[in-house]
Protein backbone atom coordinates (compact mmCIF):
# COMPACT_ATOMS: atom_id res chain seq x y z
CA UNK A 1 0.00 0.00 0.00
CA UNK A 2 1.46 3.13 -1.06
CA UNK A 3 1.35 6.23 1.12
CA UNK A 4 0.76 9.67 -0.32
CA UNK A 5 2.69 12.56 1.17
CA UNK A 6 0.42 14.85 3.18
CA UNK A 7 0.68 18.37 1.97
CA UNK A 8 1.05 21.04 4.54
CA UNK A 9 -2.05 23.01 5.41
CA UNK A 10 -1.63 26.37 3.77
CA UNK A 11 -3.36 29.48 5.00
CA UNK A 12 -3.19 31.12 1.57
CA UNK A 13 -2.15 30.34 -1.99
CA UNK A 14 1.42 31.41 -2.78
CA UNK A 15 0.24 32.63 -6.22
CA UNK A 16 -2.89 34.68 -5.51
CA UNK A 17 -2.89 34.65 -1.68
CA UNK A 18 -6.45 33.25 -1.68
CA UNK A 19 -7.21 30.63 1.02
CA UNK A 20 -7.21 27.16 -0.69
CA UNK A 21 -9.72 24.40 0.00
CA UNK A 22 -8.38 21.70 2.27
CA UNK A 23 -7.08 18.69 0.31
CA UNK A 24 -6.87 20.45 -3.08
CA UNK A 25 -3.70 19.98 -5.08
CA UNK A 26 -4.35 23.06 -7.18
CA UNK A 27 -5.63 26.50 -6.25
CA UNK A 28 -9.22 26.93 -7.27
CA UNK A 29 -8.67 30.64 -7.97
CA UNK A 30 -5.46 30.75 -10.00
CA UNK A 31 -4.59 27.08 -10.60
CA UNK A 32 -1.32 27.26 -8.68
CA UNK A 33 0.23 23.81 -8.10
CA UNK A 34 -0.04 23.48 -4.37
CA UNK A 35 1.93 20.22 -4.43
CA UNK A 36 5.03 22.20 -5.37
CA UNK A 37 4.97 23.95 -2.00
CA UNK A 38 7.72 22.38 0.10
CA UNK A 39 6.62 20.49 3.11
CA UNK A 40 7.01 22.05 6.49
CA UNK A 41 9.79 20.35 8.44
CA UNK A 42 8.68 18.11 11.26
CA UNK A 43 11.15 19.46 13.71
CA UNK A 44 10.83 23.09 14.71
CA UNK A 45 13.80 23.79 16.88
CA UNK A 46 13.43 26.72 19.21
CA UNK A 47 16.29 29.19 19.34
CA UNK A 48 17.10 30.27 22.81
CA UNK A 49 17.06 34.00 23.35
CA UNK A 50 19.97 34.89 25.50
CA UNK A 51 21.05 38.25 26.82
CA UNK A 52 24.72 38.92 26.21
CA UNK A 53 26.71 39.60 29.32
CA UNK A 54 27.00 43.26 30.19
CA UNK A 55 30.20 44.91 29.14
CA UNK A 56 32.37 46.26 31.88
CA UNK A 57 31.56 49.88 32.63
CA UNK A 58 33.91 52.17 30.82
CA UNK A 59 35.45 55.13 32.49
CA UNK A 60 33.31 58.25 31.99
CA UNK A 61 34.59 60.57 29.31
CA UNK A 62 35.58 63.97 30.54
CA UNK A 63 34.10 66.31 27.96
CA UNK A 64 35.87 69.65 27.61
CA UNK A 65 33.96 72.77 28.53
CA UNK A 66 32.09 74.27 25.58
CA UNK A 67 33.31 77.60 24.31
CA UNK A 68 31.06 80.62 24.67
CA UNK A 69 29.07 81.87 21.71
CA UNK A 70 30.57 84.53 19.52
CA UNK A 71 29.09 87.95 18.73
CA UNK A 72 26.76 86.47 16.10
CA UNK A 73 25.21 84.15 18.72
CA UNK A 74 26.39 81.05 16.84
CA UNK A 75 27.24 78.38 19.44
CA UNK A 76 30.74 77.01 19.30
CA UNK A 77 31.10 73.22 18.84
CA UNK A 78 30.68 71.40 22.12
CA UNK A 79 33.52 68.99 21.39
CA UNK A 80 35.93 68.28 18.55
CA UNK A 81 36.99 64.75 17.54
CA UNK A 82 40.57 65.42 18.59
CA UNK A 83 39.57 66.58 22.08
CA UNK A 84 38.82 63.03 23.24
CA UNK A 85 41.16 60.03 22.65
CA UNK A 86 39.81 57.65 20.05
CA UNK A 87 40.27 56.15 16.61
CA UNK A 88 38.82 56.91 13.22
CA UNK A 89 36.97 54.52 10.91
CA UNK A 90 40.34 53.21 9.69
CA UNK A 91 41.38 52.23 13.19
CA UNK A 92 44.07 54.89 13.53
CA UNK A 93 44.36 57.35 16.40
CA UNK A 94 42.64 60.68 15.95
CA UNK A 95 44.75 63.82 15.72
CA UNK A 96 46.02 64.76 19.15
CA UNK A 97 45.37 68.12 20.78
CA UNK A 98 49.01 69.06 20.29
CA UNK A 99 48.48 69.39 16.54
CA UNK A 100 47.89 73.07 15.61
CA UNK A 101 45.22 72.13 13.12
CA UNK A 102 43.23 70.27 15.74
CA UNK A 103 43.42 73.25 18.06
CA UNK A 104 41.75 75.49 15.51
CA UNK A 105 39.39 72.86 14.17
CA UNK A 106 39.93 74.25 10.67
CA UNK A 107 42.25 73.79 7.70
CA UNK A 108 43.10 70.76 5.57
CA UNK A 109 43.01 67.37 7.24
CA UNK A 110 46.37 65.87 8.14
CA UNK A 111 47.47 62.48 6.76
CA UNK A 112 46.15 60.93 9.96
CA UNK A 113 42.66 62.36 9.45
CA UNK A 114 39.57 60.30 8.66
CA UNK A 115 39.86 58.21 5.47
CA UNK A 116 36.99 57.81 3.02
CA UNK A 117 38.15 55.71 0.05
CA UNK A 118 41.22 55.00 -2.01
CA UNK A 119 43.52 53.76 0.71
CA UNK A 120 44.84 55.28 3.88
CA UNK A 121 47.50 57.37 2.18
CA UNK A 122 45.49 58.68 -0.75
CA UNK A 123 45.37 62.47 -0.73
CA UNK A 124 42.08 62.42 -2.64
CA UNK A 125 40.54 60.26 0.03
CA UNK A 126 41.08 62.70 2.87
CA UNK A 127 38.31 64.97 4.18
CA UNK A 128 38.58 68.47 2.71
CA UNK A 129 37.20 71.71 4.05
CA UNK A 130 36.17 74.53 1.73
CA UNK A 131 37.63 77.12 4.11
CA UNK A 132 41.04 75.49 4.47
CA UNK A 133 43.96 77.79 5.03
CA UNK A 134 46.08 76.45 2.17
CA UNK A 135 45.33 78.73 -0.82
CA UNK A 136 47.64 76.77 -3.06
CA UNK A 137 45.72 73.60 -2.44
CA UNK A 138 42.48 75.31 -3.42
CA UNK A 139 43.94 76.46 -6.73
CA UNK A 140 45.42 73.06 -7.44
CA UNK A 141 42.16 71.22 -6.81
CA UNK A 142 39.96 73.70 -8.61
CA UNK A 143 37.77 74.28 -5.55
CA UNK A 144 36.16 77.65 -4.96
CA UNK A 145 35.94 79.44 -1.65
CA UNK A 146 32.50 79.82 -0.09
CA UNK A 147 30.74 83.00 -1.15
CA UNK A 148 29.37 83.72 2.33
CA UNK A 149 31.78 83.91 5.26
CA UNK A 150 31.46 81.50 8.13
CA UNK A 151 29.74 83.43 10.95
CA UNK A 152 32.06 81.68 13.40
CA UNK A 153 35.14 83.00 11.64
CA UNK A 154 37.09 85.48 13.78
CA UNK A 155 37.03 88.15 11.13
CA UNK A 156 33.24 87.92 10.75
CA UNK A 157 32.71 87.98 14.49
CA UNK A 158 34.89 91.06 14.78
CA UNK A 159 32.84 92.81 12.09
CA UNK A 160 29.58 92.12 13.92
CA UNK A 161 31.04 93.19 17.24
CA UNK A 162 32.31 96.47 15.86
CA UNK A 163 30.68 99.43 17.54
CA UNK A 164 28.43 101.57 15.32
CA UNK A 165 29.70 104.92 14.24
CA UNK A 166 28.69 107.82 16.49
CA UNK A 167 25.17 108.95 15.60
CA UNK A 168 24.54 106.00 13.27
CA UNK A 169 21.26 104.10 13.65
CA UNK A 170 21.40 100.34 14.11
CA UNK A 171 18.70 98.02 12.73
CA UNK A 172 16.12 96.97 15.32
CA UNK A 173 15.79 93.55 13.63
CA UNK A 174 19.34 92.25 13.08
CA UNK A 175 21.05 94.65 15.51
CA UNK A 176 24.09 94.86 13.23
CA UNK A 177 23.13 96.59 9.98
CA UNK A 178 23.22 100.33 9.52
CA UNK A 179 20.01 102.17 8.63
CA UNK A 180 20.11 104.21 5.43
CA UNK A 181 18.42 107.54 4.79
CA UNK A 182 15.28 105.80 3.48
CA UNK A 183 14.71 104.04 6.80
CA UNK A 184 15.76 100.52 5.72
CA UNK A 185 18.54 98.31 7.08
CA UNK A 186 21.50 97.98 4.73
CA UNK A 187 22.12 94.46 6.03
CA UNK A 188 18.73 92.71 6.20
CA UNK A 189 16.48 95.25 4.44
CA UNK A 190 14.10 95.50 7.40
CA UNK A 191 12.01 98.68 7.48
CA UNK A 192 12.70 100.64 10.64
CA UNK A 193 9.94 102.05 12.84
CA UNK A 194 9.29 105.67 12.05
CA UNK A 195 9.93 108.18 14.77
CA UNK A 196 6.26 109.10 15.07
CA UNK A 197 5.04 105.49 15.33
CA UNK A 198 5.55 105.72 19.08
CA UNK A 199 6.48 108.90 20.93
CA UNK A 200 6.92 109.60 24.63
CA UNK A 201 7.84 112.70 26.60
CA UNK A 202 7.90 113.44 30.30
CA UNK A 203 8.48 116.68 32.19
CA UNK A 204 8.27 117.29 35.92
CA UNK A 205 4.52 117.90 35.90
CA UNK A 206 3.26 116.40 32.64
CA UNK A 207 3.76 113.27 30.51
CA UNK A 208 2.45 112.28 27.08
CA UNK A 209 2.49 109.14 24.92
CA UNK A 210 1.40 108.73 21.30
CA UNK A 211 1.18 105.45 19.37
CA UNK A 212 0.32 104.50 15.79
CA UNK A 213 -2.15 101.87 16.95
CA UNK A 214 -2.76 98.48 15.38
CA UNK A 215 -4.67 99.33 12.20
CA UNK A 216 -3.25 102.58 10.78
CA UNK A 217 -0.13 102.58 8.62
CA UNK A 218 1.15 105.79 10.18
CA UNK A 219 0.63 107.97 13.24
CA UNK A 220 -1.40 111.06 12.34
CA UNK A 221 -1.58 112.32 15.94
CA UNK A 222 0.85 114.77 17.48
CA UNK A 223 1.37 116.42 20.87
CA UNK A 224 3.42 119.08 22.62
CA UNK A 225 4.08 119.37 26.35
CA UNK A 226 6.02 122.16 28.02
CA UNK A 227 6.33 124.31 31.10
CA UNK A 228 7.07 127.97 31.67
CA UNK A 229 6.69 130.61 34.38
CA UNK A 230 4.15 133.37 34.86
CA UNK A 231 5.33 136.96 35.61
CA UNK A 232 5.04 136.27 39.36
CA UNK A 233 7.34 133.25 39.05
CA UNK A 234 4.66 130.62 39.55
CA UNK A 235 4.80 127.66 37.17
CA UNK A 236 2.54 127.07 34.16
CA UNK A 237 2.24 123.64 32.53
CA UNK A 238 0.95 123.14 28.99
CA UNK A 239 -0.30 120.08 27.10
CA UNK A 240 -1.51 120.19 23.47
CA UNK A 241 -2.89 117.11 21.65
CA UNK A 242 -3.85 117.12 17.96
CA UNK A 243 -5.51 114.46 15.81
CA UNK A 244 -5.06 114.59 12.02
CA UNK A 245 -8.22 114.19 9.93
CA UNK A 246 -7.57 111.03 7.90
CA UNK A 247 -9.89 112.03 5.05
CA UNK A 248 -7.80 115.16 4.46
CA UNK A 249 -4.44 115.32 2.76
CA UNK A 250 -1.27 115.25 4.86
CA UNK A 251 -3.07 114.85 8.21
CA UNK A 252 0.18 114.00 9.98
CA UNK A 253 1.71 117.30 8.89
CA UNK A 254 -1.40 119.19 9.97
CA UNK A 255 -1.38 117.78 13.50
CA UNK A 256 2.34 118.40 13.92
CA UNK A 257 2.06 121.98 12.70
CA UNK A 258 -0.92 122.72 14.95
CA UNK A 259 0.64 121.25 18.09
CA UNK A 260 3.89 123.11 17.55
CA UNK A 261 2.24 126.45 16.76
CA UNK A 262 -0.13 126.31 19.74
CA UNK A 263 2.65 125.35 22.13
CA UNK A 264 4.93 128.16 20.91
CA UNK A 265 2.13 130.69 21.18
CA UNK A 266 1.45 129.73 24.81
CA UNK A 267 5.12 129.81 25.76
CA UNK A 268 5.28 133.32 24.36
CA UNK A 269 2.06 134.77 25.83
CA UNK A 270 1.93 133.23 29.31
CA UNK A 271 5.22 134.76 30.55
CA UNK A 272 3.96 138.17 29.37
CA UNK A 273 1.06 137.98 31.79
CA UNK A 274 -1.71 137.16 29.31
CA UNK A 275 -4.64 135.52 31.07
CA UNK A 276 -4.37 131.74 30.49
CA UNK A 277 -7.86 131.54 28.99
CA UNK A 278 -7.11 134.32 26.51
CA UNK A 279 -3.73 132.74 25.81
CA UNK A 280 -5.44 129.45 24.98
CA UNK A 281 -7.82 131.19 22.57
CA UNK A 282 -4.91 132.89 20.81
CA UNK A 283 -2.97 129.61 20.66
CA UNK A 284 -5.84 127.86 18.85
CA UNK A 285 -5.98 130.72 16.33
CA UNK A 286 -2.22 130.42 15.78
CA UNK A 287 -2.56 126.67 15.28
CA UNK A 288 -5.32 127.24 12.73
CA UNK A 289 -3.13 129.62 10.77
CA UNK A 290 -0.28 127.10 10.75
CA UNK A 291 -2.55 124.40 9.32
CA UNK A 292 -4.02 126.80 6.76
CA UNK A 293 -0.52 127.57 5.52
CA UNK A 294 -0.02 123.92 4.56
CA UNK A 295 -2.73 124.25 1.92
CA UNK A 296 -0.84 127.03 0.11
CA UNK A 297 1.13 124.80 -2.24
CA UNK A 298 3.07 126.27 -5.19
CA UNK A 299 1.27 126.19 -8.49
CA UNK A 300 3.63 123.55 -9.89
CA UNK A 301 3.33 121.21 -6.95
CA UNK A 302 0.31 119.41 -8.43
CA UNK A 303 1.41 119.32 -12.08
CA UNK A 304 2.83 115.81 -11.75
CA UNK A 305 -0.63 114.44 -10.91
CA UNK A 306 -3.41 116.63 -12.22
CA UNK A 307 -6.07 114.03 -11.35
CA UNK A 308 -5.05 113.59 -7.72
CA UNK A 309 -7.84 114.48 -5.31
CA UNK A 310 -6.99 117.66 -3.43
CA UNK A 311 -8.32 118.77 -0.06
CA UNK A 312 -6.82 120.96 2.59
CA UNK A 313 -4.82 119.43 5.46
CA UNK A 314 -6.90 119.36 8.64
CA UNK A 315 -6.78 118.27 12.27
CA UNK A 316 -8.48 118.68 15.63
CA UNK A 317 -6.92 120.24 18.72
CA UNK A 318 -7.40 120.02 22.47
CA UNK A 319 -5.21 121.59 25.12
CA UNK A 320 -4.90 122.20 28.83
CA UNK A 321 -3.04 124.77 30.95
CA UNK A 322 -2.38 124.56 34.67
CA UNK A 323 -1.45 128.01 35.98
CA UNK A 324 -2.19 130.06 39.09
CA UNK A 325 -4.51 127.44 40.59
CA UNK A 326 -6.63 127.44 37.40
CA UNK A 327 -7.23 124.69 34.88
CA UNK A 328 -7.81 126.09 31.39
CA UNK A 329 -8.99 123.85 28.56
CA UNK A 330 -9.49 124.69 24.89
CA UNK A 331 -10.55 122.63 21.92
CA UNK A 332 -11.79 122.42 18.34
CA UNK A 333 -13.01 119.00 17.21
CA UNK A 334 -13.72 115.79 19.11
CA UNK A 335 -10.59 115.28 21.20
CA UNK A 336 -11.37 115.51 24.91
CA UNK A 337 -10.27 116.51 28.43
CA UNK A 338 -11.32 114.48 31.49
CA UNK A 339 -11.00 115.32 35.18
CA UNK A 340 -10.19 112.37 37.47
CA UNK A 341 -9.97 113.32 41.20
CA UNK A 342 -7.32 111.67 43.34
CA UNK A 343 -10.08 110.43 45.63
CA UNK A 344 -11.87 108.07 43.28
CA UNK A 345 -15.00 108.22 45.43
CA UNK A 346 -15.47 111.81 44.25
CA UNK A 347 -17.25 112.44 40.92
CA UNK A 348 -15.28 112.53 37.69
CA UNK A 349 -16.12 114.82 34.80
CA UNK A 350 -15.65 115.38 31.09
CA UNK A 351 -14.62 119.00 30.58
CA UNK A 352 -15.14 119.34 26.80
CA UNK A 353 -18.03 118.95 24.37
CA UNK A 354 -17.36 117.33 21.00
CA UNK A 355 -17.68 119.20 17.73
CA UNK A 356 -19.43 116.20 16.18
CA UNK A 357 -22.67 115.10 14.62
CA UNK A 358 -23.61 113.08 17.68
CA UNK A 359 -23.04 115.99 20.05
CA UNK A 360 -25.21 118.24 17.88
CA UNK A 361 -28.04 115.69 17.90
CA UNK A 362 -27.89 115.46 21.69
CA UNK A 363 -27.69 119.25 22.14
CA UNK A 364 -30.71 119.73 19.87
CA UNK A 365 -32.70 117.15 21.83
CA UNK A 366 -33.21 114.97 18.76
CA UNK A 367 -31.46 111.92 20.27
CA UNK A 368 -30.21 110.79 23.60
CA UNK A 369 -26.47 110.22 23.97
CA UNK A 370 -26.66 106.42 23.60
CA UNK A 371 -28.67 106.67 20.38
CA UNK A 372 -26.50 109.41 18.90
CA UNK A 373 -23.20 107.65 19.48
CA UNK A 374 -24.59 104.37 18.19
CA UNK A 375 -25.26 106.01 14.81
CA UNK A 376 -22.69 105.51 12.05
CA UNK A 377 -22.49 109.29 11.65
CA UNK A 378 -21.61 109.83 15.33
CA UNK A 379 -17.93 110.64 14.79
CA UNK A 380 -18.39 112.96 11.85
CA UNK A 381 -16.76 116.15 13.12
CA UNK A 382 -18.36 119.57 12.66
CA UNK A 383 -15.35 121.61 13.73
CA UNK A 384 -11.68 121.36 12.80
CA UNK A 385 -8.57 123.35 11.93
CA UNK A 386 -7.90 123.73 8.22
CA UNK A 387 -8.33 125.96 5.23
CA UNK A 388 -11.65 124.34 4.32
CA UNK A 389 -13.19 124.72 7.79
CA UNK A 390 -16.52 126.51 7.64
CA UNK A 391 -15.80 128.84 10.54
CA UNK A 392 -13.21 128.73 13.30
CA UNK A 393 -14.91 128.61 16.71
CA UNK A 394 -12.35 127.99 19.45
CA UNK A 395 -13.90 126.74 22.69
CA UNK A 396 -12.25 127.59 26.01
CA UNK A 397 -13.23 126.95 29.63
CA UNK A 398 -11.67 127.85 32.99
CA UNK A 399 -11.97 125.63 36.09
CA UNK A 400 -10.72 126.01 39.64
CA UNK A 401 -10.59 122.51 41.17
CA UNK A 402 -10.89 122.38 44.96
CA UNK A 403 -9.12 119.03 45.32
CA UNK A 404 -6.11 117.28 43.75
CA UNK A 405 -6.66 115.18 40.70
CA UNK A 406 -5.49 114.22 37.24
CA UNK A 407 -6.20 115.94 33.93
CA UNK A 408 -6.48 113.54 30.98
CA UNK A 409 -6.05 115.12 27.53
CA UNK A 410 -6.63 112.61 24.73
CA UNK A 411 -7.75 111.86 21.20
CA UNK A 412 -10.69 109.65 20.29
CA UNK A 413 -8.23 106.79 19.77
CA UNK A 414 -8.32 106.46 23.57
CA UNK A 415 -11.78 107.63 24.62
CA UNK A 416 -13.41 105.28 22.09
CA UNK A 417 -12.44 102.55 24.58
CA UNK A 418 -13.34 104.59 27.71
CA UNK A 419 -16.03 107.02 26.62
CA UNK A 420 -17.73 108.06 29.83
CA UNK A 421 -15.94 109.86 32.63
CA UNK A 422 -16.45 106.84 34.89
CA UNK A 423 -14.94 104.47 32.32
CA UNK A 424 -11.96 106.77 31.87
CA UNK A 425 -11.40 106.98 35.62
CA UNK A 426 -11.52 103.20 35.86
CA UNK A 427 -8.85 102.89 33.14
CA UNK A 428 -6.49 105.38 34.82
CA UNK A 429 -3.99 103.61 37.14
CA UNK A 430 -4.29 104.45 40.84
CA UNK A 431 -0.74 105.85 40.97
CA UNK A 432 -1.15 108.07 37.92
CA UNK A 433 -0.41 111.30 39.82
CA UNK A 434 2.89 109.90 41.10
CA UNK A 435 3.87 108.18 37.82
CA UNK A 436 2.21 110.03 34.94
CA UNK A 437 4.38 108.52 32.21
CA UNK A 438 3.68 105.01 33.41
CA UNK A 439 -0.03 105.82 33.56
CA UNK A 440 0.01 107.28 30.04
CA UNK A 441 1.61 104.10 28.76
CA UNK A 442 -1.04 102.06 30.54
CA UNK A 443 -3.84 104.09 28.95
CA UNK A 444 -2.33 103.61 25.49
CA UNK A 445 -2.10 99.90 26.26
CA UNK A 446 -5.78 99.95 27.27
CA UNK A 447 -6.68 101.27 23.82
CA UNK A 448 -4.43 98.77 22.05
CA UNK A 449 -5.90 95.89 24.05
CA UNK A 450 -9.35 97.12 23.02
CA UNK A 451 -8.45 96.85 19.33
CA UNK A 452 -6.24 99.86 18.57
CA UNK A 453 -8.35 100.87 15.56
CA UNK A 454 -7.05 104.44 15.60
CA UNK A 455 -3.94 106.38 16.54
CA UNK A 456 -3.78 106.82 20.32
CA UNK A 457 -2.46 109.93 22.10
CA UNK A 458 -2.84 110.94 25.74
CA UNK A 459 -1.26 113.58 27.98
CA UNK A 460 -1.58 113.50 31.76
CA UNK A 461 -1.23 116.55 34.03
CA UNK A 462 -1.29 115.90 37.79
CA UNK A 463 -3.14 118.78 39.44
CA UNK A 464 -2.15 119.51 43.04
CA UNK A 465 -4.11 121.98 45.20
CA UNK A 466 -4.76 122.51 48.85
CA UNK A 467 -8.34 121.64 49.87
CA UNK A 468 -10.36 124.85 49.89
CA UNK A 469 -13.80 123.58 50.82
CA UNK A 470 -16.73 122.71 48.62
CA UNK A 471 -17.51 124.44 45.37
CA UNK A 472 -15.58 125.33 42.26
CA UNK A 473 -15.63 128.07 39.72
CA UNK A 474 -16.35 127.38 36.09
CA UNK A 475 -16.59 129.85 33.24
CA UNK A 476 -17.19 128.65 29.70
CA UNK A 477 -16.75 130.56 26.48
Amino acid sequence: MSQSHQQPALSKCPGCEEPPVAGDLFCGACGYDLSAVPARPDDRPTMAITVPPAAPAAEAVRWPTAEETDSSDVPAPVVRPADVPGTDSGGRPLTGPDTPDAESGRGAASPSGPVLTGGPDSAAARVRHDDRADPGGAEASGDFALAAPDPRAPEHAAALAAAPAPGAKVCVACRSGRVDADGYCENCGHAQPRERDHMEQELDAVAAVSDRGLRHHRNEDSFAVSSTALPDGSPAVVAIVCDGVSSASRPDEASAAAASAANEALLESLPRGTHPQQAMHEAIVAASEAVNALAQEPAGAREHDAHRHQNAPACTLVGAIMAGGLLIVGWVGDSRVYWVPEDRTQPTARLTEDDSWAAQMVAAGLMNEAEAYADERAHAITGWLGADAYELEPHTAAFKPDRPGLVVVCTDGLWNYAESAEEMAAAVPADAREQPLHAARALVGHALDGGGHDNVTVALLPFAVRPQGAGSACDTV
